[in-house]
């Protein structure tokens, strides 16, 4: 698909565009089909586990999907010190998906972009012009658009504890709680700025960490490609296996920290 590593590169790193111009109103259609589709993986997977449940010699499947949402109950009862019954099933939500987005690094690299390029040459489009990237997460689209979701999740879950009087307070009050009402209404603006500062922070945090994260691994994979075959499974072979842990590590942080915003989100300062 390439003639030399630079195009081999680019061309991986090259998402499938629904404008050949670009711009803001289009989409990575490889982003947003891959994770629409594990998402129905995810769905799919624990809704066939839950109608076929057994009480008595349950199979190797609903033992391991039992313990992981224990797991994640346990995690989200520890941190979460609020009544909600959203945050749980939100919590087990983003793990599954993420780590099921993260996963696709886990393929080999040219696979489904090779599968990509024969469906378009067959179709009669350039296979060299045929673009497809299948780790969603190594995209910061995605990862923002997830981290943008639980800002919005962070607000409505304030307002519910809070009410919209006492939140729009706390934004005006908190971290600096004057009693004085002159010197709380000068402090005012200094306070909305930190809160501004502290809301931004959280979806910024989020997604970089998560992007960055994703796209160094991708980026790994593409390079040992680039090497001979023996060089391959050498390097690659271990790399795989610590890549394991770290897909495995940033679904779980993404979950973690999504739990810890919502619980500081109902607290009161």
């Amino acid at each position: 698909m390439a003639s030399n590593a630079t195009e081999y590169i680019k061309h991986h790193l090259t998402f499938w565009n629904s404008s050949h111009e670009g711009g803001f109103w289009s989409i990575h259609v490889d982003t947003f089909s891959i994770s629409l589709l594990l998402g129905f993986v995810f769905l799919g997977v624990f809704a066939s586990v839950a109608r076929n449940a057994k009480v008595e010699n349950p199979g190797r499947l609903q033992l391991f999907v039992e313990s992981l949402i224990e797991l994640v109950d346990t995690q989200v009862k520890e941190i979460f010190h609020g009544k909600s019954k959203v945050v749980a099933p939100l919590a087990l939500t983003i793990f599954c998906w993420v780590f099921l987005m993260n996963a696709m690094d886990m393929l080999p690299v040219d696979l489904l972009p090779w599968i990509a390029a024969n469906i378009g040459a067959a179709l009669g489009h350039d296979p060299h012009h045929v673009y497809l990237r299948v780790v969603p997460s190594a995209d910061v689209n995605a990862t923002f658009a997830m981290s943008l979701s639980v800002v919005l999740y962070i607000i409505g879950f304030s307002i519910k504890a809070k009410g919209l009087g006492g939140w729009g307070k706390e934004l005006l009050t908190a971290p600096f709680h004057a009693h004085n009402p002159v010197l709380a209404l000068l402090l005012a603006p200094i306070n909305f700025a930190f809160q501004m500062v502290e809301l931004a922070a959280k979806p910024i945090s989020l997604s970089l960490r998560l992007f960055g994260n994703m796209y160094a691994g991708e980026l790994i994979f593409i390079l040992i490609a680039l090497l001979p075959w023996g060089a391959q499974w050498l390097l690659g072979a271990p790399w795989a296996i610590f890549h394991i842990l770290v897909i495995t590590l940033q679904a779980f942080v993404f979950m973690m920290l999504t739990t810890v915003y919502l619980s500081l989100a109902v607290e009161a300062h």
